[in-house]
């Protein structure tokens, strides 16, 4: 069977803190003296421990909504303070790839090589790193000036020379490819070197033994009379030389100057070669 607490000392507890409510505020209204001072403090020792049990209670509560309150507002800053953060890092990028665009197009205007010849600028619109051939897509052709034969060039040196000219487009037969070949010099050292495929070294042949070469020299085009390039712009930096004795020609490597892969402008050069003689550059 139940047993029902009795609700008699509930009832009793509400009226005291009700009764030292009233007192309380009485007193507040009136002068605290006399018997109403008295019942005020007793009022007071009564209710005060009443309140702080109630503020305990509902102080996890009150702590909770300021809580979400707040972490709602702090991420609302920090959304806003990524999209800030965001927007100068993306307006850093695209400065910093302004500044680079920049930088590569003053090169490009004053190239310390074949000063004298007229440039036509091109962008770098696609690659054609292929099995057959390895070429870039400009986008400047026939009604730019730009013919088949013209070489192209970078600010550091030699990137190839123009294979097929459209009237907006044309194709650069690259330098690394296997059926390129350029006639080159270290000084008085000339030569002719052979693309052996992309990211591969330019193979130098018809340099004799004894040769007056060493690495890190850099070859430069030997503008040799029915050459396809005009003289003096640089191709590769040697990075092997091998004189084996009893050998026929001396075993050279040159690495490019002009790495294709990072390309975004380049210079077609308006310079047609005297006559085609195949072999030399």
């Amino acid at each position: 069977m139940a047993v029902r607490r009795p609700t008699r000392p509930r009832f009793v507890l509400l009226l005291l803190v009700l009764t030292a409510g009233t007192i309380i505020t009485l007193g507040y209204r009136t002068q605290a003296n006399g018997y109403v001072g008295k019942l005020k403090g007793y009022a007071s020792d009564v209710f005060t421990p009443v309140q702080t049990g109630v503020l305990d209670v509902f102080r996890p509560v009150g702590n909770f909504f300021k809580g979400a309150f707040e972490y709602g507002s702090l991420r609302r800053q920090n959304a806003a303070l990524k999209a800030e953060l965001g927007a100068a890092r993306r307006a850093g990028v695209t400065a910093a790839d302004q500044q680079r665009e920049l930088q590569t197009l003053t090169q490009l205007e004053k190239l310390p090589f074949a000063p004298s010849l007229h440039q036509i600028a091109a962008e770098v619109v696609d690659t054609g790193f292929g099995n057959y051939q390895l070429t870039l897509e400009l986008n400047r052709g026939t009604s730019a000036g730009v013919q088949v034969g013209m070489p192209v060039t970078s600010g550091e040196g030699l990137v190839g020379r123009v294979v097929q000219s459209n009237r907006s487009t044309s194709t650069v037969l690259l330098v690394t490819d296997p059926s390129s070949s350029i006639g080159v010099r270290d000084g008085s050292v000339i030569g002719v070197a052979a693309g052996q495929g992309l990211g591969q070294a330019l193979r130098v042949d018809y340099i004799f033994p004894p040769a007056k070469v060493k690495k890190h020299d850099v070859m430069v085009t030997s503008g040799l009379q029915g050459g396809l390039f005009p003289p003096g712009i640089p191709v590769g930096r040697i990075s092997r030389v091998s004189d084996h004795t009893g050998d026929l020609q001396e075993d050279i490597e040159i690495q490019p100057v002009v790495d294709v892969n990072s390309l975004e402008f380049v210079d077609v050069l308006v310079w047609e070669p005297p006559s085609t003689v195949p072999g030399s550059g």
